[in-house]
């Protein structure tokens, strides 16, 4: 560390060099210089202080809105509410390991950030291309599940989703009955998709159709009229966006959703998240497991 007497010769130093540059006339292109580095360093230490003082607001900004998508998709959210207070009384984050299925209790399911973990080799696993469908290229072993509970008993069961639209991935959550079969809702809190077409995902006319949609085929499902995905066999993920208008009265409508208008690609997207996510690759073993237990009646 530099002792006194150096910081006082290196400030006397300052002094000298600042009155020679005040000194100069104000076409001195060594004074222009000067000026303009003195205020780039200015601006520079404001902007570091600034990015340093208002880090843990942006943090805690940020846990706030994922709270407030998570409410909302389940259908808990309430205008002025406490998101904080709601968010902790109602709704209970597991950690699942998606290979077996499993809880992780290991874990703190509180300060485990799934995006990030997916960024770690030593937290996240490349999926094979053949396999790949949502166009992620890698996933964390890991994922962070909610649980909606009502007297001990799940009445909802909230999943990260994300997979690639047109022009980014989009981020978002899935809720299901317990039953791990019915849709409840959808949202998406991060995209950047074409506002007015693929950005319509957001829109809560669109995400209403989605209440009620079975995800996994009942029956073999042969490909579906007017639709994105090829056929699917009985218990595999068949719930799909179409071409269109989703026409109720026919076979296999309670697999589909009306596309975005003028967004195929982004309707695709959003067609290939959902059947990654709800395959094997995805949530499937874990969601087999919720209904075993829902079944025997175990909260």
């Amino acid at each position: 560390m530099l002792n006194n007497e150096t910081l006082n010769q290196n400030y006397e130093k300052f002094k000298v060099y600042r009155d020679k540059i005040l000194a100069l006339g104000n076409d001195s292109l060594e004074k222009t210089i000067a000026i303009a580095l003195s205020l780039c360093l200015v601006c520079a230490v404001f902007v570091a202080f600034a990015a340093v003082a208002l880090k843990p607001l942006q943090v805690n900004n940020k846990e706030l809105d994922m709270k407030k998508n998570i409410l909302d998709v389940a259908g808990l959210l309430e205008p002025g509410s406490d998101i904080d207070a709601a968010f902790a009384e109602k709704i209970e984050p597991k950690i699942v390991d998606l290979e077996s299925g499993e809880y992780i209790d290991s874990i703190n399911a509180a300060e485990y950030d799934q995006r990030k973990a997916a960024k770690d080799p030593a937290q996240s696993i490349a999926i094979p291309k053949d396999k790949d469908i949502a166009h992620i290229r890698i996933k964390a072993k890991y994922a962070k599940v909610f649980l909606v509970k009502e007297k001990g008993d799940i009445k909802s069961i909230i999943l990260p989703i994300n997979g690639y639209g047109l022009w980014s991935t989009l981020y978002g959550f899935l809720s299901l009955d317990p039953d791990g079969q019915t849709v409840q809702s959808i949202n998406f809190y991060d995209q950047a998709e074409t506002p007015g077409l693929g950005g319509e995902v957001v829109n809560p006319n669109w995400r209403a159709l989605w209440k009620g949609k079975k995800v996994y085929a009942e029956t073999d499902q042969p490909s579906l009229e007017k639709g994105l995905i090829a056929e699917a066999d009985v218990g595999e993920p068949a719930l799909t966006l179409i071409k269109g208008v989703v026409d109720n009265s026919k076979p296999g409508s309670q697999y589909q959703v009306d596309g975005l208008a003028g967004a195929t690609l982004t309707s695709t997207g959003v067609s290939n998240l959902i059947r990654y996510w709800m395959s094997k690759e995805g949530f499937a073993p874990y969601l087999s497991k919720v209904r075993t237990t829902v079944k025997r009646g175990v909260s």
